[in-house]
C-alpha cells in the first residue's frame, strides 16, 4: 500500500464506517462536496468519525442536489484521543474559534471551558466551538477529534481534578522562568491538563486554590503578555515537547488491509 496522503480532501461523518457502507451525507456536507469542492460521480474523499479509523469514499448517485458516498477500504487505523485536556476561560467568538482550530491541531484531546472570576463570557455556543474542533481536525490529518466538554466552574473544576493528575498551571508569576526546567522529570502517565486564566488572569483566591492543588506545576510562557488564543498555542506546544508526543512521534498509522 502507497504512504498515506495528507493532501487530499477529508469529510467527517457521524455515520458508523466499514468497507462497503452507504452514507447520505447531511445538507451542509452536501453543499461543501458539490458546490465548494465541485465533486462529480466517482470522485473520491477520506471520510472519518473519530471512532473506526479513516476510509476512502466514492461519490455515486449525484444530482443537482444530493449525492451518496460508497465506503471503501480503510486507510489509517483509529487512534485514541490524547489524555491532555486544554482547560481555558472562554474567550470572545473570533479568538475562541482560532483557540479551538490550534488546541485541535496541537493534538490537545478535549477542551474543557473553566468559568472563573474574571471571565467576560460566559455563554458558550456549544456547536460553533464543536464545528471549529472538525474544521481542523479535517484540515490537519487529525483522526482522535477532541471532545468539548460542558463549561465548568473554576472552584468545581478544581475539586474534580484527580490528585494523581498533573495540572499545568500557566502563571505568569512563575518562580521557574524556564518552562522546561519546570517540567523536567514530570510526566504524562496519569494524564495532564494545562490551564488558562481570563484576560485579566486569576484574582488572587483563584490563585491560591490553584497553587494548593497536589500535583500542579506553575508554567511561565516568557517575558512577554501574551493573549489568551496566543497562549493556547504556546502552552501546547511546551507541555507536546517536554512531556508530550513530540518527543517520540509515532508515525501515521495506515491499514495494511487489502495489502
Amino acid at each position: 500500500m502507497s504512504a498515506y496522503d495528507f493532501t487530499a480532501q477529508r469529510l467527517f461523518v457521524r455515520d458508523e464506517l466499514a468497507p462497503g457502507a452507504e452514507l447520505l451525507p447531511s445538507a451542509e456536507a452536501l453543499n461543501y462536496l458539490l458546490n465548494v469542492l465541485r465533486m462529480r460521480e466517482g470522485a473520491a474523499i477520506h471520510v472519518f468519525n473519530g471512532r473506526d479509523g479513516e476510509f476512502r469514499a466514492t461519490l455515486f448517485d449525484v444530482s443537482r442536489r444530493s449525492a451518496r458516498l460508497r465506503v471503501a477500504e480503510r486507510l489509517r487505523v483509529q487512534l485514541q484521543r490524547a489524555d491532555l485536556d486544554y482547560c481555558f476561560a472562554p474567550l470572545k467568538q473570533a479568538r475562541l474559534d482560532y483557540m479551538a482550530q490550534k488546541a485541535t491541531e496541537m493534538g490537545a484531546g478535549r477542551l474543557m471551558p473553566v468559568i472563573t472570576r474574571r471571565t467576560q463570557i460566559r455563554r458558550l455556543n456549544a456547536a460553533r466551538l464543536e464545528s471549529n474542533v472538525i474544521e481542523a481536525a479535517e484540515q490537519c490529518g487529525v483522526l482522535a477529534v477532541p471532545e468539548v466538554a460542558a463549561a465548568i466552574e473554576l472552584p468545581d473544576f478544581l475539586a474534580r481534578l484527580p490528585a494523581e493528575r498533573l495540572l499545568v498551571f500557566c502563571d505568569e508569576h512563575a518562580a521557574i522562568a524556564n518552562p522546561l526546567d519546570a517540567l523536567e522529570g514530570r510526566t504524562a502517565r496519569n494524564g495532564v491538563s494545562v490551564l488558562i486564566g481570563p484576560e485579566g488572569g486569576f484574582d488572587d483566591a483563584e490563585r491560591e486554590a490553584i497553587r494548593r492543588m497536589p500535583n500542579v506545576v506553575r508554567l511561565s510562557l516568557g517575558p512577554r503578555v501574551l493573549r489568551a488564543d496566543t497562549a493556547a498555542v504556546a502552552a501546547l506546544a511546551i507541555v507536546q515537547a517536554a512531556i508530550g508526543d513530540w518527543r517520540s512521534p509515532a508515525p501515521p498509522q495506515v491499514s495494511t488491509e487489502n495489502k
